[in-house]
């Protein structure tokens, strides 16, 4: 049998949390270092997880631990740094979105991973989700024709502000719009892949707090193709639980998802698919559970997979700039309140 591939994890807030457990979890990896951000919270990890090294400083952490892959779950201002140091090591890396809060960074990732020879897989785990990855199938069969239409929307309650508040902190958090709506740009886009590029994006938003006008509470934006299909990406940030709908409308048929759960990590949530191609509906059966959770234990199977194989991810840089890309003129679009093309400044 093959060794198991060797996993360091910078960062252990919340989600990283889940990163770890879905590490140690997997019989073909081994978690042998994690960076995590204050005392305490290294001192969980030394409970939780005796066999690896625990670090306070990520690159540090670069430098003397022994891993074939990061896995990187840190605030995104760091995620540049920590990558590119990784990559200069020759050191795979799976980032988590966004991969940064400016095109800039994006590129220089992206840059990164091609001069230095590693795979960079990007955090877009709802691809390989039984239901929202189900679609692109049932797409991909021709099953509702070309694609024309897609919608993207999320209801849900507030966001956790994150270790020392950064979620909350425009300075490190970027954008909301980058935190989650980035998930829904990205499975917009890759439904939507046998259009080409996006060519033009007009968004909207608003905030609840006036101390903090633009980071949106209430969000929404379109953008559209050359061949005439567009997508809505659609959330609201003020409301409660979690109720994420798709739907996909073709030029023979439709379909319907919604997942809902008291909490976006839930365990136990409810979700469905429907599909109708033109003649007859059809709920679909899904093997296996749908959530965030789940799909982040199918995202590290899939990077063991890269590492030993050399197998593309399903979510690769140059996605992860599109998707980031998308988020970064969405919210130029509503600085500006017009329309924006897209297409050349996310070209690399």
């Amino acid at each position: 049998m093959p060794s198991p591939v060797r996993f360091a994890l910078a960062g252990f807030g919340a989600w990283g949390k889940f990163h770890a457990q879905s590490i140690a979890g997997n019989p073909d990896a081994q978690l042998v270092a994690i960076t995590a951000p204050s005392e305490a919270s290294r001192e969980e990890a030394r409970k939780l997880h005796p066999d690896a090294q625990i670090f306070a400083d990520s690159l540090e952490m670069i430098a003397q631990a022994d891993f074939d892959i990061i896995d990187i779950a840190t605030p995104s201002h760091t995620h540049r740094e920590i990558a590119l140091a990784a990559m200069q090591k020759g050191k795979h890396v799976l980032l988590e979105k966004p991969m940064a809060i400016t095109l800039d960074d994006c590129k220089a990732i992206v840059a990164g991973a091609q001069q230095h020879g590693v795979h960079l897989a990007v955090g877009h785990e709802l691809r390989l989700s039984s239901q929202w990855g189900r679609i692109k199938q049932i797409i991909a069969e021709g099953t509702i024709g070309d694609p024309q239409y897609v919608l993207v929307e999320l209801s849900r309650k507030p966001y956790r502000t994150g270790a020392s508040g950064w979620r909350y902190d425009q300075s490190r958090v970027g954008s909301w719009v980058l935190e989650e709506p980035i998930h829904f740009f990205d499975l917009a886009r890759w439904y939507l892949e046998g259009s080409g590029d996006p060519v033009e994006l007009h968004a909207y938003g608003n905030s609840r707090d006036p101390q903090r006008p633009t980071l949106f509470d209430n969000f929404s934006a379109m953008f559209k193709y050359a061949n005439g299909s567009y997508a809505v990406v659609s959330q609201t940030l003020a409301a409660f639980e979690h109720h994420q709908t798709v739907k996909v409308s073709g030029t023979k048929g439709a379909l319907w998802a919604a997942w809902s759960g008291a909490l976006d990590r839930t365990l136990e949530p409810e979700y469905f698919l429907k599909v109708f191609d033109g003649d007859r509906l059809e709920t679909v059966k899904l093997e296996k559970h749908s959530g965030e959770v789940f799909e982040l234990r199918e995202e590290i199977a899939q990077c063991i997979d890269m590492v030993r194989t050399g197998k593309k991810p399903i979510a690769t840089g140059l996605d992860g700039l599109w998707s980031a890309g998308l988020c970064l003129v969405a919210e130029e679009s509503i600085r500006q309140n017009k329309p924006l093309p897209v297409g050349e400044l996310l070209k690399f």
